[in-house]
């Protein structure tokens, strides 16, 4: 049996949108800036896919510019908003468990001159809202704080957020802006925009099971950015290159079904991680979870003590049981993983942490075939950990 948990680094693109991919591949292939019949084929392509996404966060079309993906979304984000806004103040409030495309920004722009303040979490990885409310003042220009993480689903109250934002600019007579990174938490749950006082917010295409290198930033039509690419002026000025038509098509095509199928593709993937936590909660002794109860339906995290991750992650390879032991964009670095490092986990719980990450697609008999794999690996290490 294969199994692939590990749909927060990347997902199977769905059949529709492999499909309605190769159609702009292999015959609509014009570039969207032409003016022939090919290039207005192309350009009406990503006229409709625009509406689209824009639909999906209920914004209007022309505040939707289309990037290379998440990370590309977020730089722009950050460095565009940052750049526009030295002359008003240089400090940028974030957390210490941001994915690293902001967190490598933020050191970027450290560099450069801005203060950056990272604001800690508790146990549940939620961020300390005192200090952070503490830490709004009339030089802040820029908050980026994600709405889930990516590696334990923790969900951040971006409506209080938002709120302390608003209540600023009220009284200090600023203009904060507010960003939040989406990638995890697009398609999976609502980002209520306007509610929640977002003014700047990321996602990327191939975690709703759409292709890889296409992502998208919304940014609110009185925001001004600074352009972080230079060239022939698509996307409204903001990010320019010739628009990859093929892939934003799949990221509609993506995006179309999962807001149709949202309520059960949710209860799904709900059932799938409930029945799992469930069965190592009542199979296997001595395991730590990392994810709260109200965490995004899509991620469970899970400490087994007395096993390394990465050694139980291989195990599971050789029956196809596909895991992870964080975020698949710094899986590759040495060292532990700095949001449950933050969260205040001894070393011990680090190194023995699986995240799973779930689509609508699993099954409760897949979830069985797994409890079985994963007790018997874990079991067995400890069993030769004691031998030694």
């Amino acid at each position: 049996m294969f199994v692939y948990l590990d749909n927060s680094a990347t997902t199977k693109p769905y059949t529709e949108v492999v499909a309605g991919m190769t159609q702009y591949l292999t015959a609509d292939y014009g570039n969207p800036s032409s003016l022939h019949r090919m290039g207005m084929t192309g350009e009406k392509a990503l006229k409709n896919a625009r509406k689209s996404i824009a639909s999906s966060l209920l914004v209007k079309d022309e505040e939707i510019y289309f990037t290379s993906g998440g990370t590309e979304a977020d730089n722009l984000a950050l460095v565009g908003a940052a750049q526009a806004r030295k002359r008003r103040g240089n400090k940028i409030i974030t957390t210490v468990i941001e994915h690293p495309a902001i967190l490598e920004t933020c050191k970027s722009l450290e560099n450069q001159g801005f203060e950056v303040v990272y604001i800690p979490v508790d146990q549940n990885g939620i961020l300390d809202m005192s200090l952070f409310e503490q830490t709004l003042d009339e030089k802040t220009i820029l908050i980026s704080i994600m709405q889930t993480n990516n590696e334990t689903g923790s969900i951040q109250p971006l409506y209080q957020i938002g709120e302390l934002k608003k209540h600023a600019n009220k009284r200090m007579g600023t203009d904060i802006i507010f960003h939040t990174d989406a990638v995890q938490s697009y398609g999976k749950m609502d980002q209520e925009i306007s509610k929640n006082g977002i003014d700047l917010l990321s996602i990327s295409g191939h975690k709703i099971h759409g292709p890889k290198g296409i992502g998208a930033l919304f940014c609110k039509k009185e925001i001004v950015l600074r352009p972080i690419m230079n060239g022939g002026g698509q996307e409204r000025g903001l990010r320019s290159g010739t628009e990859n038509v093929p892939s934003i098509v799949g990221f509609q095509i993506a995006a179309d079904l999962a807001k149709k199928n949202q309520i059960a593709r949710l209860k799904s993937m709900n059932r799938v991680k409930q029945y799992l936590k469930d069965g190592i909660l009542s199979e296997i002794p001595d395991v730590r979870l990392n994810s709260l109860e109200n965490s995004v339906s899509s991620i469970l995290n899970v400490s087994f003590l007395g096993v390394r991750g990465e050694v139980l992650l291989h195990t599971l390879e050789q029956s196809e049981i596909y895991v992870s032991t964080g975020s698949a964009c710094s899986s590759r670095k040495k060292g532990q993983s700095h949001v449950l490092k933050a969260m205040g986990l001894q070393d011990h719980e680090i190194e023995g942490a699986i995240r799973f990450s779930f689509n609508e697609f699993h099954t409760v008999e897949e979830m069985d075939f797994v409890l079985i794999q994963l007790k018997n690996a874990v079991l067995k290490f400890r069993k030769l950990g004691k031998f030694r």
